[in-house]
């Protein structure tokens, strides 16, 4: 080593030698950095859905894709600027706004896999050529072009940096709809079961069994006593706990005693939303309450 450094240089070189020396004693021991939670919260035209960027030191899953191509392109971004490898995608529920950006995805980044349950994966190939008949002309050039599927997951959880990420909600009747559990930072990000400052989107639960199974999954979210919890859709500014699963167990509870009281959708419509007058997505309370009084067909 150069002994003859100028006077200045030599306390930075220390510091610099004793930062080198802190982080191989951190990597040496064995301890994971702890994971972070980007939320990439998708505008109105998109539902206002979240896709998750979960980060460790090095790599990163992305959970759920976005809905349009804009969505994807601003997702990819964030996963660029985070200067992580995107190793996993995983896609949560079988809705559009939850996997139509994977064709994006995974044209920027063709290495990363991209798994979902097999319930989920089972009912998005399903129900797929009808929601690309009634989403790509709305869409236009925001649509997917050549729609990616998944591949069905093996197992029910996902590694990041030796810190798991548990995949729950598979055991009941609406075994396509999930949630991920991460206890190393007790961190839940809900999906589609969860709705922050929105009306909840009812079109898609239209007995009361569908029903009562949403309000068990939001009891096995509330019984994990997260810290953190990302809801699937939700308006800027929405807290990140559990208030937004208090809000949709609510709104489900509302909703289930109010609909045989209304005489047509119209008036369901109005007493839900002088119930919730704050309440975002005005789409999901109309468009559910005309299904499930069976004034529409879904």
């Amino acid at each position: 080593m150069n002994t003859h450094l100028p006077r200045f240089i030599r306390p930075l070189l220390a510091a610099a030698l004793v930062s080198s020396g802190l982080a191989a004693e951190a990597q040496g021991s064995g301890t994971p950095a702890p994971l972070s939670l980007q939320i990439i919260n998708h505008g109105p035209a998109s539902f206002h859905v979240n896709s998750v960027l979960v980060s460790g030191a090095r790599e990163a899953i992305l959970l759920d894709a976005g809905f349009t191509r804009a969505d994807a392109l601003r997702v990819a971004a964030a996963v660029l600027d985070s200067g992580k490898k995107l190793s996993t995608i995983y896609v949560s529920a079988a809705d559009p706004d939850y996997y139509f950006g994977l064709e994006v995805l995974h044209a920027e980044f063709p290495e990363a896999r991209i798994v979902a349950a097999a319930p989920t994966l089972k009912k998005l190939a399903a129900a797929l050529p009808t929601k690309l008949q009634v989403w790509g002309p709305r869409l236009g050039a925001n649509a997917p072009r050549q729609p990616v599927l998944p591949e069905a997951l093996a197992g029910n959880s996902l590694s990041l940096e030796g810190q798991t990420l548990e995949i729950r909600g598979l055991d009941d009747s609406l075994a396509h709809r999930s949630y991920v559990w991460i206890p190393s930072i007790k961190a839940v990000v809900g999906g589609v079961n969860v709705f922050g400052n929105l009306h909840a989107w009812t079109a898609d639960t239209q007995t009361p069994a569908e029903r009562a199974a949403w309000l068990s999954k939001l009891d096995g979210i509330a019984a994990l006593q997260p810290a953190v919890v990302v809801p699937g859709h939700m308006l800027p500014g929405t807290p990140q706990d559990l208030t937004a699963v208090n809000h949709t167990r609510a709104y489900l509870q509302r909703f289930e005693a109010e609909l045989p009281k209304a005489a047509d959708a119209a008036a369901l419509i109005a007493t839900m939303k002088a119930a919730y007058p704050q309440a975002g997505l005005g789409i999901a309370l109309e468009i559910g309450a005309k299904v499930n009084k069976g004034e529409m067909k879904w």
